[in-house]
């Protein structure tokens, strides 16, 4: 069975877009897809099997200010970075269509990995096959002080990769026997606690328990690196890491910036795909 594990990133994420074209182009499919994020924003789309609908929305929706920029945070009914009726309805339901049909056909699990605000925990939801707003993705993408908290089923969530921002062992621990992980930071990354610490433990301080998930978040993604680096040596993962992220930053909303991510991301899966092949076979 394989998996599929996508780290989110915002804007970097467009990179891991360009790797999953080539899997399309290909005709790799997964049958367990766990994405953080914007990794799983955008990985529903390689679901979907809509090859190209992401290097459209880095393109035509994503450098334009309706989509996002800090006069959206001043909004009282958005309070997000981000547009997000705008991003999470109007283009998929409408500008940029999502298909509803063949992501519903979808035989395998596709989950996305949200933070319970309450416990600081990561849960791995399955995305819903008929939600037009796409309320889980918005949760999944909730990152602290750009986002409100979004609320499914009476509980209330953030960011998914404040609890586990690579949640490869999930996707093994699911039975998985051949796994790709795409990162979005270059191999050698080593995360830095969060700048932002002191405002998000005011801003959050009625929920401990998430407070100490961002202050403990940078050591444990440098532990799940290091872990995952000795899986990638043993021959057990396959791992996409960009060795250049070409100076796209978490909003990035350049356009050629963005394209020349998005392209880099397949050249490296099409250079690449013999080892990759190799890999699922044995």
């Amino acid at each position: 069975m394989l998996g599929i594990t996508c780290e989110g990133g915002a804007s970097r994420t467009v990179y891991s877009c360009g790797v999953l074209d080539k899997f399309l182009e290909e005709d790799i499919m997964c049958d367990y897809f766990v994405g953080v994020s914007a990794g799983i924003a955008f990985g529903v789309s390689y679901i979907s099997k809509q090859k190209g609908r992401n290097l459209s929305l880095a393109s035509d929706f994503m450098p334009t200010s309706k989509y996002m920029g800090a006069h959206h945070l001043f909004r009282p009914s958005n309070r997000s970075y981000y547009n997000l009726d705008y991003a999470f309805h109007d283009i998929p339901c409408e500008l940029l269509p999502f298909d509803n049909e063949a992501f519903a056909a979808y035989k395998g699990q596709v989950k996305a990995v949200v933070t319970n605000v309450e416990t600081g925990q990561a849960e791995y939801l399955e995305c819903p096959r008929d939600d037009e707003d796409f309320m889980l993705l918005r949760a999944s993408c909730a990152l602290p002080m750009l986002f409100p908290m979004i609320e499914i089923d009476g509980k209330r969530y953030l960011d998914g990769g404040l609890a586990d921002s690579i949640p490869f062992k999930h996707v093994m621990a699911a039975g998985c026997d051949k796994n790709i992980v795409i990162l979005t930071r270059p191999r050698g990354y080593v995360k830095k606690d969060e700048p932002l610490l002191k405002l998000i433990e005011k801003r959050y301080r009625k929920y401990p328990a998430l407070v100490e998930s961002v202050r403990t978040r940078a050591k444990r993604y440098n532990e799940c690196i290091a872990e995952l680096e000795e899986l990638r040596h043993e021959g057990k993962v396959f791992v996409f890491s960009p060795k250049h992220t070409f100076g796209v930053n978490r909003t990035e909303n350049d356009r050629k910036k963005l394209k020349r991510l998005y392209d880099y991301g397949y050249a490296h899966a099409e250079h690449e795909m013999q080892n990759l092949k190799r890999y699922l076979a044995r």
